[in-house]
Protein backbone atom coordinates (compact mmCIF):
# COMPACT_ATOMS: atom_id res chain seq x y z
CA UNK A 1 0.00 0.00 0.00
CA UNK A 2 1.46 3.45 -1.15
CA UNK A 3 0.39 7.38 0.12
CA UNK A 4 -0.08 8.28 -3.58
CA UNK A 5 -2.43 5.12 -3.98
CA UNK A 6 -4.29 6.25 -0.86
CA UNK A 7 -4.24 9.96 -1.75
CA UNK A 8 -5.97 8.71 -5.78
CA UNK A 9 -8.62 6.66 -3.71
CA UNK A 10 -9.43 9.94 -1.68
CA UNK A 11 -9.72 11.81 -4.91
CA UNK A 12 -12.03 9.41 -6.61
CA UNK A 13 -14.04 9.18 -3.06
CA UNK A 14 -14.46 12.79 -3.40
CA UNK A 15 -15.28 13.49 -6.79
CA UNK A 16 -17.48 10.51 -7.38
CA UNK A 17 -15.31 10.40 -10.93
CA UNK A 18 -12.07 8.64 -11.96
CA UNK A 19 -11.49 11.51 -14.62
CA UNK A 20 -12.04 14.39 -12.52
CA UNK A 21 -10.09 12.98 -9.59
CA UNK A 22 -7.18 12.23 -12.25
CA UNK A 23 -7.48 15.85 -13.40
CA UNK A 24 -7.31 16.79 -9.34
CA UNK A 25 -4.15 14.69 -8.99
CA UNK A 26 -2.45 16.38 -12.18
CA UNK A 27 -2.09 12.63 -13.90
CA UNK A 28 -3.49 10.89 -16.43
CA UNK A 29 -7.03 9.21 -15.83
CA UNK A 30 -5.77 5.17 -17.26
CA UNK A 31 -2.62 5.64 -14.44
CA UNK A 32 -5.06 6.51 -11.77
CA UNK A 33 -7.37 3.63 -12.55
CA UNK A 34 -4.53 1.39 -12.64
CA UNK A 35 -2.99 3.10 -9.13
CA UNK A 36 -6.90 1.75 -7.64
CA UNK A 37 -6.94 -1.46 -9.00
CA UNK A 38 -3.58 -2.19 -7.52
CA UNK A 39 -4.70 -1.03 -4.47
CA UNK A 40 -7.64 -3.24 -4.78
CA UNK A 41 -5.62 -6.27 -5.29
CA UNK A 42 -3.48 -5.65 -1.72
CA UNK A 43 -6.39 -4.74 0.07
CA UNK A 44 -8.54 -8.34 -1.33
CA UNK A 45 -11.25 -6.09 -1.96
CA UNK A 46 -13.09 -3.77 -4.05
CA UNK A 47 -13.11 -0.32 -2.99
CA UNK A 48 -15.79 1.24 -5.22
CA UNK A 49 -19.08 0.41 -7.44
CA UNK A 50 -18.82 1.13 -10.96
CA UNK A 51 -21.29 1.72 -13.22
CA UNK A 52 -22.11 4.12 -16.14
CA UNK A 53 -22.36 7.90 -14.72
CA UNK A 54 -22.06 6.20 -11.26
CA UNK A 55 -19.26 5.30 -8.84
CA UNK A 56 -20.10 5.10 -5.48
CA UNK A 57 -18.04 3.27 -2.18
CA UNK A 58 -18.47 -0.32 -1.51
CA UNK A 59 -18.32 -1.46 2.49
CA UNK A 60 -14.59 -1.55 2.25
CA UNK A 61 -14.09 1.57 0.31
CA UNK A 62 -16.26 3.00 3.45
CA UNK A 63 -14.18 1.62 5.94
CA UNK A 64 -10.87 2.36 4.28
CA UNK A 65 -12.03 6.18 3.60
CA UNK A 66 -11.88 7.60 7.47
CA UNK A 67 -8.48 5.45 7.68
CA UNK A 68 -7.29 6.89 4.33
CA UNK A 69 -7.85 10.78 5.52
CA UNK A 70 -6.15 9.90 8.94
CA UNK A 71 -3.27 8.66 6.95
CA UNK A 72 -2.37 11.22 4.65
CA UNK A 73 -3.50 13.81 7.39
CA UNK A 74 -0.50 12.48 9.47
CA UNK A 75 1.50 12.27 6.51
CA UNK A 76 1.37 16.00 5.90
CA UNK A 77 1.94 16.59 9.63
CA UNK A 78 4.90 14.88 10.03
CA UNK A 79 6.02 17.15 6.70
CA UNK A 80 5.60 20.09 8.67
CA UNK A 81 6.91 18.86 12.08
CA UNK A 82 9.92 17.69 10.41
CA UNK A 83 9.93 20.97 7.75
CA UNK A 84 9.62 23.60 11.03
CA UNK A 85 12.48 21.55 12.57
CA UNK A 86 14.99 22.16 9.77
CA UNK A 87 14.41 25.80 9.57
CA UNK A 88 14.15 25.83 13.78
CA UNK A 89 10.92 27.10 13.96
CA UNK A 90 10.79 24.29 16.30
CA UNK A 91 12.50 21.80 18.04
CA UNK A 92 14.79 21.65 21.48
CA UNK A 93 18.04 22.13 23.10
CA UNK A 94 19.73 20.59 26.14
CA UNK A 95 22.39 22.66 27.34
CA UNK A 96 25.15 22.27 30.53
CA UNK A 97 26.87 24.75 32.37
CA UNK A 98 28.40 24.99 35.41
CA UNK A 99 26.70 27.26 37.67
CA UNK A 100 28.99 30.31 37.69
CA UNK A 101 28.72 30.29 33.93
CA UNK A 102 24.99 30.20 34.42
CA UNK A 103 24.82 33.32 36.06
CA UNK A 104 27.24 34.91 33.62
CA UNK A 105 28.04 33.62 30.04
CA UNK A 106 24.89 31.50 29.74
CA UNK A 107 22.22 34.43 30.13
CA UNK A 108 23.10 36.96 27.59
CA UNK A 109 23.98 33.75 25.19
CA UNK A 110 20.47 32.15 25.62
CA UNK A 111 18.78 35.71 25.26
CA UNK A 112 20.13 36.15 21.76
CA UNK A 113 19.10 32.59 20.96
CA UNK A 114 15.77 33.33 22.09
CA UNK A 115 15.13 36.18 19.99
CA UNK A 116 16.17 34.72 16.89
CA UNK A 117 14.08 31.03 17.44
CA UNK A 118 11.40 31.64 19.44
CA UNK A 119 10.23 28.07 18.55
CA UNK A 120 13.03 26.54 20.12
CA UNK A 121 12.71 24.69 23.67
CA UNK A 122 15.32 25.71 25.65
CA UNK A 123 16.42 23.31 28.92
CA UNK A 124 19.67 24.04 30.82
CA UNK A 125 21.19 21.80 33.62
CA UNK A 126 23.87 22.96 36.10
CA UNK A 127 26.50 20.69 37.42
CA UNK A 128 29.89 20.38 37.56
CA UNK A 129 32.48 19.75 34.51
CA UNK A 130 32.26 15.86 35.42
CA UNK A 131 28.99 15.49 35.58
CA UNK A 132 28.22 17.83 32.30
CA UNK A 133 31.07 14.85 30.94
CA UNK A 134 28.84 12.11 31.87
CA UNK A 135 25.64 13.59 31.22
CA UNK A 136 26.91 14.65 27.67
CA UNK A 137 27.58 10.83 27.32
CA UNK A 138 25.04 9.41 28.28
CA UNK A 139 22.82 11.84 25.99
CA UNK A 140 21.17 13.48 28.43
CA UNK A 141 22.72 16.93 26.63
CA UNK A 142 23.00 18.68 23.30
CA UNK A 143 25.84 20.71 24.50
CA UNK A 144 27.76 21.02 27.85
CA UNK A 145 29.96 24.07 28.98
CA UNK A 146 32.72 22.54 30.77
CA UNK A 147 35.99 23.39 31.84
CA UNK A 148 38.86 22.13 31.00
CA UNK A 149 41.03 19.94 31.14
CA UNK A 150 38.36 17.12 32.42
CA UNK A 151 38.76 13.54 33.97
CA UNK A 152 36.63 10.69 33.47
CA UNK A 153 36.68 7.90 30.97
CA UNK A 154 33.81 9.74 29.05
CA UNK A 155 35.92 12.57 27.94
CA UNK A 156 37.62 11.38 25.20
CA UNK A 157 33.96 10.53 23.54
CA UNK A 158 33.39 14.34 23.18
CA UNK A 159 34.45 16.80 20.42
CA UNK A 160 35.58 19.89 22.46
CA UNK A 161 36.65 23.04 21.67
CA UNK A 162 38.40 25.79 24.13
CA UNK A 163 36.47 28.96 23.70
CA UNK A 164 37.71 31.35 26.82
CA UNK A 165 40.69 31.86 29.23
CA UNK A 166 39.27 33.39 32.30
CA UNK A 167 40.70 35.07 35.12
CA UNK A 168 39.90 33.88 38.82
CA UNK A 169 39.73 36.88 41.03
CA UNK A 170 39.28 38.38 44.40
CA UNK A 171 36.24 39.91 45.38
CA UNK A 172 35.18 41.35 48.99
CA UNK A 173 33.15 43.81 50.59
CA UNK A 174 36.19 46.01 51.19
CA UNK A 175 40.01 46.06 49.81
CA UNK A 176 41.65 42.75 50.95
CA UNK A 177 43.44 42.79 53.59
CA UNK A 178 41.82 45.94 55.44
CA UNK A 179 43.67 48.57 53.83
CA UNK A 180 41.65 51.95 53.28
CA UNK A 181 42.29 51.93 49.60
CA UNK A 182 41.75 49.47 46.65
CA UNK A 183 45.01 46.92 45.79
CA UNK A 184 45.84 46.91 41.93
CA UNK A 185 47.00 42.60 42.61
CA UNK A 186 47.09 40.30 45.42
CA UNK A 187 49.47 37.36 45.89
CA UNK A 188 48.00 33.99 47.01
CA UNK A 189 50.19 33.69 50.14
CA UNK A 190 48.32 36.95 51.33
CA UNK A 191 45.21 34.97 51.35
CA UNK A 192 47.06 32.72 54.98
CA UNK A 193 45.00 33.05 57.75
CA UNK A 194 42.20 35.30 56.07
CA UNK A 195 39.08 33.30 56.26
CA UNK A 196 37.38 32.49 52.56
CA UNK A 197 34.03 32.38 51.30
CA UNK A 198 34.58 28.94 49.93
CA UNK A 199 32.05 26.85 47.56
CA UNK A 200 30.66 23.64 47.82
CA UNK A 201 32.57 20.54 47.01
CA UNK A 202 32.08 20.00 43.15
CA UNK A 203 32.88 23.33 42.04
CA UNK A 204 35.79 23.83 40.01
CA UNK A 205 36.64 27.21 41.18
CA UNK A 206 36.70 25.83 44.88
CA UNK A 207 39.38 22.95 43.47
CA UNK A 208 41.52 26.07 41.61
CA UNK A 209 41.50 27.75 44.77
CA UNK A 210 42.40 25.17 46.80
CA UNK A 211 44.77 23.89 44.76
CA UNK A 212 46.57 27.37 44.51
CA UNK A 213 46.72 28.10 48.33
CA UNK A 214 48.55 24.75 48.86
CA UNK A 215 51.17 25.41 45.62
CA UNK A 216 51.64 28.52 48.43
CA UNK A 217 52.62 26.24 50.89
CA UNK A 218 49.69 26.92 53.04
CA UNK A 219 45.95 25.42 53.67
CA UNK A 220 43.30 28.02 53.70
CA UNK A 221 40.67 29.05 56.47
CA UNK A 222 37.37 29.05 55.96
CA UNK A 223 34.59 31.52 57.21
CA UNK A 224 31.43 30.00 55.72
CA UNK A 225 32.39 26.92 53.66
CA UNK A 226 29.88 25.06 50.84
CA UNK A 227 27.70 27.50 49.10
CA UNK A 228 25.90 28.32 45.99
CA UNK A 229 27.16 30.93 43.84
CA UNK A 230 24.40 33.29 44.68
CA UNK A 231 25.11 32.31 48.36
CA UNK A 232 29.03 33.03 47.96
CA UNK A 233 28.50 36.37 46.50
CA UNK A 234 25.69 37.15 49.23
CA UNK A 235 28.26 36.56 52.04
CA UNK A 236 30.74 38.73 51.11
CA UNK A 237 28.60 41.27 50.43
CA UNK A 238 27.62 40.42 54.48
CA UNK A 239 31.12 40.94 55.04
CA UNK A 240 31.95 37.18 55.76
CA UNK A 241 34.83 37.79 53.76
CA UNK A 242 36.35 37.21 50.07
CA UNK A 243 35.86 34.72 48.02
CA UNK A 244 37.93 33.68 44.55
CA UNK A 245 35.49 33.66 41.99
CA UNK A 246 35.53 33.47 38.11
CA UNK A 247 36.07 36.84 36.69
CA UNK A 248 33.07 37.06 34.45
CA UNK A 249 30.91 36.16 37.37
CA UNK A 250 32.80 39.34 39.63
CA UNK A 251 31.97 41.90 36.74
CA UNK A 252 28.38 41.72 37.55
CA UNK A 253 28.42 41.10 41.30
CA UNK A 254 29.01 44.99 42.09
CA UNK A 255 31.59 43.83 44.99
CA UNK A 256 35.26 45.29 44.82
CA UNK A 257 37.35 42.67 42.81
CA UNK A 258 41.10 42.26 42.97
CA UNK A 259 42.97 39.99 40.20
CA UNK A 260 45.53 38.19 41.52
CA UNK A 261 49.35 38.77 40.96
CA UNK A 262 50.90 36.90 38.14
CA UNK A 263 51.58 34.15 37.58
CA UNK A 264 47.38 34.70 38.31
CA UNK A 265 44.53 31.91 38.39
CA UNK A 266 42.70 31.35 35.62
CA UNK A 267 40.49 28.59 33.73
CA UNK A 268 39.69 27.44 30.37
CA UNK A 269 35.65 27.28 29.62
CA UNK A 270 35.38 24.45 26.12
CA UNK A 271 31.98 23.61 24.46
CA UNK A 272 31.49 19.91 24.23
CA UNK A 273 29.01 17.47 22.28
CA UNK A 274 28.97 13.71 21.68
CA UNK A 275 31.22 12.41 18.68
CA UNK A 276 29.09 9.44 17.70
CA UNK A 277 25.68 11.26 17.40
CA UNK A 278 25.58 14.47 15.05
CA UNK A 279 23.75 17.54 16.56
CA UNK A 280 20.48 18.47 15.45
CA UNK A 281 20.24 22.15 13.78
CA UNK A 282 19.04 23.64 17.23
CA UNK A 283 22.14 22.49 18.95
CA UNK A 284 24.60 23.54 16.00
CA UNK A 285 22.58 26.89 16.14
CA UNK A 286 22.85 27.36 19.43
CA UNK A 287 26.82 26.64 19.42
CA UNK A 288 27.00 29.39 16.38
CA UNK A 289 25.19 31.91 18.58
CA UNK A 290 27.50 31.07 21.62
CA UNK A 291 31.09 31.61 18.97
CA UNK A 292 29.46 34.73 17.46
CA UNK A 293 28.46 36.16 21.13
CA UNK A 294 31.95 35.68 22.27
CA UNK A 295 33.77 36.92 19.20
CA UNK A 296 31.56 39.95 19.05
CA UNK A 297 32.20 40.52 23.03
CA UNK A 298 36.03 40.28 22.25
CA UNK A 299 35.88 42.62 19.23
CA UNK A 300 33.82 45.25 21.34
CA UNK A 301 35.73 45.00 24.48
CA UNK A 302 33.04 44.10 26.42
CA UNK A 303 34.77 40.52 28.14
CA UNK A 304 35.87 41.37 31.63
CA UNK A 305 39.92 41.97 32.40
CA UNK A 306 41.93 38.81 32.12
CA UNK A 307 39.60 36.91 30.19
CA UNK A 308 40.94 36.09 26.88
CA UNK A 309 39.40 33.89 23.48
CA UNK A 310 41.07 31.46 22.05
CA UNK A 311 38.80 31.23 18.72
Amino acid sequence: MQLQQLRYFLAVAETRHFTRAAEAEHVAQPSLSQQIRSLERELGAELFHRTRGNIALTDAGDALLPLARRILADTESARLAVQETVQLRRGRVRLGAPPSLCTSLVPDVLRVFRDRYPGVALGVREGGSRDLVRWLAAGELDLALIITPTSGEAAPALAVTELLHEALVLVSAEPPGGLQRPRRTVRVAELDGRPLVMFREGYDVREAALAACRAAGFEPEFAVEGGEMDAVLGFVRAGLGPAVVPGMVAARSGLAVTPFAGPGLGRTIAVAHGHEVPLTRAAEALRATLLEHLRDAARSGELPPGTRLLL
